[in-house]
């Protein structure tokens, strides 16, 4: 791509890029193992070298954690699209829509179990899984203040970071009992039960 495009536009096809080799590489770890996959397998499916490969990602650790960076960058790109006067807690619930295909589809929850299984059994993903998870928090803690601040809620405050924790715990308790449960209800159900349990005054 010339020098000449605009970041904004390089940047987005670097993020779609990222998010194509990651799905290639999810699929290929679920039917090879991680393990038995390489990056020239990796590469070769997603129809380029290695050498452009290593374009996008550093290894192929760096590709499990990048899919955590994806998700902490849609994160933000969806709460900033949410209208400023609108209440920070209703706003945290729509951005979660996008986790819907995570837990709903088949096919996508099979691929993040497998990721989850492969991060949580290397020490070193898993610490670096934790690293990112807390980055994808404290972007939308500083989008909250910014927003609270935006609707006269002086700062400095605890609440931002007591809101965002509040809403992840939520969708995560949703998670868990979502898939302990016979599954005819909609996920996001269960996240609107979860998140409706609290009470905040904004």
């Amino acid at each position: 791509m010339s020098d000449t495009t605009p970041p904004k536009i390089r940047e987005r096809t670097r993020r779609i890029a990222q998010t194509e080799l990651t799905l290639v590489a999810q699929d290929l770890f679920l039917e090879n193992g991680y393990e038995g996959t390489t990056v020239d397998q990796i590469a070769s499916a997603a129809g380029m070298s290695k050498r452009t490969f290593f374009r996008y990602f550093a290894s192929k650790d760096d590709l499990v954690i990048g899919k955590y960076d994806l998700f902490a960058d849609r994160i933000a790109d969806a709460f900033d699209d949410r209208p400023m006067d609108e209440p920070v807690w209703q706003s945290l619930r729509r951005v979660f829509d996008i986790t819907l295909d995570y837990v709903q589809d088949d096919h996508a929850r099979a691929r993040n179990d497998a990721m989850e299984r492969i991060v949580q059994s290397t020490p070193q993903l898993n610490a670096r899984y934790l690293e990112k998870m807390q980055r994808v928090q404290e972007i939308l803690v500083g989008r909250v203040a910014a927003r609270l601040s935006h609707q006269a809620v002086s700062a400095p405050s605890p609440k931002p970071a007591a809101i965002v924790g509040a809403a992840f715990a939520c969708m995560q308790a949703a998670r868990v009992a979502w898939l302990q449960s016979d599954q005819t209800q909609p996920f996001g159900e269960y996240l609107d039960d979860a998140m409706l349990t609290f009470t905040l005054t904004e």
